[in-house]
């Protein structure tokens, strides 16, 4: 029985983690046709800009409720019904006063964010937000019901209508309207630009909203005042962590509007940093996969006398592959920035910068065990916050002397500090022996390998690009020889035997 149950376990993690990353990578893909089709970095820093509010609001409109939802759904299993519904009715409520106030103030609103001349941008982005979070609770009603594949097929569906309609208003119909004018000249208009990147994520999320509605009508909607009750007190300082974590991640891209003088500068200059930034999110997706395998392993293996050296293992070799990624971005970027238009290039001194940030948030994670594992889970909230103190002061102080390059070494500060406070805490109340020797040796070669590459160059890309592959071999052949002989490769075992 328990085999199933893991068995089960894996196939569903497996499920959500694809549809996840999978997600990522697509959404990943409307970086090149919005640096390349949109009139110029400004329009891009205006969608930077804006869904950098977005992410930070839907965190505040679901206030925890998914988590309080799977922690009274679990609890009392035999009312998961009438748990939902409360859930829906609280969390719809909200939304639906959100929605109305946006719409109806949405040239206040816009005049105070910079964009006084597009009000529908609020009002649009309102709704958007709106049925995101309500959509948040169907989401997690499909994962407690134990159905990956709806999950995930709703998930894909969200992802391809958004991209199917940014396709079709920011190319076909360009060219639509070049060859015959007439017969899309009622609903497109050639000079909206950067407005139907929103036009197709209101189009988008109607869509899914629609398709998650036979799942809202399987809740039970009898309200029950002390239930919900209950469940806000549980789920409301779950906020202060959600809130802390996505100030890290936007906040950034959401006052510097505000930290450079002149306006049109400013969202130009927020275009070249938030795509160059972009790049780096191979870095994210990395680390994202690895968080879907890592967290039901740490609680697996707590039991085992032998989980601190799995641990150790663990994070040994999550750093080694990080940088063999942030080495293969880096030697091949030459490559790698015709994603974006030229427009963007002057941007690409952030990358290393970023990619490291990455970094560091991943072995951020990784020692969040600890805290996971003995019920000190408050210590997460507090290096959060701590990472938002220096997010916020940062960019102040910095982005208006330095512009991006402020923001750059502020995430950089942030999850470098949030990283060393965790190690050192971690330390006192669990400790693990990592094998920081292996990991200092591993970093200092990957650096040093990143400083050649620096120096020796030709006017020849075809040879810079031979030299780099052998650099990036150097770092291959040295983690073969150390830490994974290729006879501990199942695949490349299996030849091997097969040669003997």
């Amino acid at each position: 029985m328990a085999r199933n149950q893991m068995q089960n376990l894996a196939k569903e993690t497996a499920i959500y983690g694809v549809s996840s990353i999978l997600g990522k990578f697509l959404n990943w893909l409307l970086v090149p046709l919005y640096t390349y089709v949109l009139t110029g970095s400004a329009d891009y820093g205006v969608v930077a800009n804006l869904y950098a509010w977005t992410a930070l609001l839907l965190v505040i409109l679901t206030y925890g409720m998914e988590t309080g939802f799977f922690r009274f759904a679990n609890k009392h299993n035999e009312i998961a019904d009438k748990v939902y519904g409360n859930t829906l009715i609280s969390v719809g409520t909200t939304s639906l006063i959100f929605a109305i106030l946006c719409v109806i103030f949405a040239q206040p609103i816009a005049n105070v964010l910079g964009y006084a001349n597009h009000p529908e941008y609020i009002a649009m982005l309102g709704v958007v937000v709106a049925m995101d979070a309500f959509g948040s609770i169907p989401f997690a009603y499909l994962r407690f019901s134990s159905r990956p594949i709806k999950f995930a097929a709703l998930k894909l569906l969200m992802i391809f209508t958004n991209i199917a309609f940014n396709i079709f208003f920011l190319v076909l119909c360009p060219i639509i309207h070049e060859k015959a004018p007439a017969s899309i000249a009622w609903f497109y208009n050639p000079n909206y630009g950067v407005g139907y990147v929103f036009v197709a994520n209101v189009i988008q999320t109607v869509v899914v909203t629609l398709a998650l509605l036979p799942e809202v009508f399987k809740a039970r909607f009898e309200f029950d005042f002390p239930l919900l009750k209950q469940i806000l007190r549980y789920s409301l300082p779950l906020l202060i962590l959600g809130i802390a974590g996505i100030m890290n991640q936007t906040l950034d891209k959401i006052i510097f509007p505000f930290l450079i003088e002149d306006p049109v500068l400013a969202k130009s200059e927020l275009g070249i940093y938030s795509a160059c930034f972009k790049i780096s999110m191979v870095m994210m997706m990395f680390t994202q996969a690895f968080r879907y395998a890592y967290e039901p392993f740490i609680f697996a293996q707590y039991k085992d006398k032998n989980s601190k050296a799995a641990y150790a293992d663990a994070m040994k070799f999550f750093i080694i592959f990080s940088l063999l990624i942030f080495l293969g971005m880096m030697f091949y970027l030459d490559i790698f920035k015709y994603i974006l238009h030229s427009d963007y290039w002057a941007g690409l001194r952030i990358i290393p910068i970023i990619l490291f940030s990455y970094i560091f948030q991943g072995v951020f994670f990784n020692l969040s065990l600890w805290y996971k594992l003995i019920d000190k889970t408050m210590y997460g909230a507090w290096f959060a916050l701590a990472g938002a103190v220096i997010t916020i002061t940062g960019n102040i102080i910095f982005v208006p002397i330095f512009s991006y390059m402020a923001s750059a070494w502020v995430s950089f500060a942030c999850y470098f500090v949030m990283m060393l406070l965790s190690y050192f805490y971690g330390q006192k109340y669990m400790p693990i022996q990592y094998d920081l020797k292996s990991i200092a040796s591993y970093t200092a070669l990957a650096l040093t390998l990143y400083a050649v590459s620096l120096f020796v160059k030709t006017p020849f890309v075809a040879l810079n690009l031979a030299i780099k592959t052998l650099l990036l071999a150097i770092f291959v052949i040295y983690l073969v020889k150390k830490d994974l002989p290729l006879s501990s490769i199942p695949v490349v075992r299996k030849f091997m035997k097969k040669k003997e």
